[in-house]
């Protein structure tokens, strides 16, 4: 590209730029509009944070979990599961976007345009959001009152699950992955990390 054309192009960019609302002044309705567009955006404290693009084994084990605990949750008849981009309002001023999220017929009230605070946050993390899923996302998870939550860890086949307030296990190898939403259901971690044949 030639240096005017490159030139040219940053200055549209920057005038767009300039049609959007500064870091820190985001408002809900207008992070709303913008996640509407099928991003994956999170909203925290009136910044708008861009999730890194899945990668084909991020999609691979979402795939298959989310298929697994959804036809489970279907035809046990406890409750809904979906997967993002789907914004979840942990509180004003805070949306996330979990992987996947499970929300127990009890609490189906907490569901509308966007899902409120769902009963299980699932994580699978990229090289770019170790730190912010295992550490902010965990902290902002336990205050809003999400009861359960996974990390996966696609490079190590381990699942860490944590139940806020009760206990925390790391999972690998050939344990089985269980939760108090879904009585009777395992998965085999070999199965979850198992490569696509």
């Amino acid at each position: 590209m030639a240096l005017g054309a490159i030139l040219q192009s940053m200055g549209s960019s920057a005038a767009i730029l300039e049609l959007f609302p500064a870091p820190g002044e985001w408002t809900e309705e207008e992070y709303l509009e913008l996640s509407d567009r099928g991003r994956l955006v999170e909203l925290s404290d009136g910044n708008v944070e861009v999730l890194p693009l899945p990668t084909e084994l991020h999609q691979l084990i979402l795939m298959r979990l989310s298929a697994i605990l959804f036809m489970f949750a279907t035809d046990n008849k406890l409750g809904d599961v979906r997967v993002a981009p789907l914004p979840v309002r942990l509180r004003p001023g805070k949306f996330r976007e979990p992987d996947l999220i499970f929300m127990s017929t009890d609490h189906k009230d907490r569901i509308g345009n966007y899902w409120g605070v769902p009963d299980l946050a699932v994580e699978i993390l990229s090289e770019s959001n170790t730190f912010h899923d295992r550490k902010i996302k965990r902290a902002e998870y336990e205050q809003a009152g999400v009861q359960e939550y996974w990390i996966i860890d696609p490079e190590a086949h381990t699942v860490e699950v944590i139940r806020f307030g009760k206990e925390t296990r790391l999972l690998a190898g050939d344990d089985e992955l269980t939760s108090m939403f879904f009585p009777g259901w395992s998965l085999s971690l070999r199965k979850l990390f198992a490569p696509n044949t």
